[in-house]
């Protein structure tokens, strides 16, 4: 742990601790960075999801017990939801 002296804006912090349901400035701090380093590698392993062709034809027969999901168009349902969202 690295301890450092920083001056903080008081509104943020506050609603930042509200909606981590943090117990004190310090956890608040530490969850708030701990959030941004985790939606940094979740944008990296998007990123590498991304960089490589997914086929899912067969996907509806691929698995036990009935349970298939026809996966094939996973890809262009998800480009059109982010398109009708921007």
């Amino acid at each position: 742990m690295t301890r450092i002296t920083v001056n903080v804006n008081d509104e943020w912090l506050d609603a930042a601790q509200e909606v981590l349901g943090t117990p004190t400035k310090v956890a608040t701090i530490n969850e708030a960075l701990h959030a941004f380093a985790i939606r940094r590698q979740a944008r990296e392993i998007i990123a590498a999801f991304d960089s490589v062709d997914m086929d899912f034809t067969g996907s509806a027969e691929a698995w036990r017990y009935d349970g298939g999901r026809e996966l094939s168009t996973l890809a262009e349902d998800q480009h059109g939801r982010a398109q009708r969202a921007a």
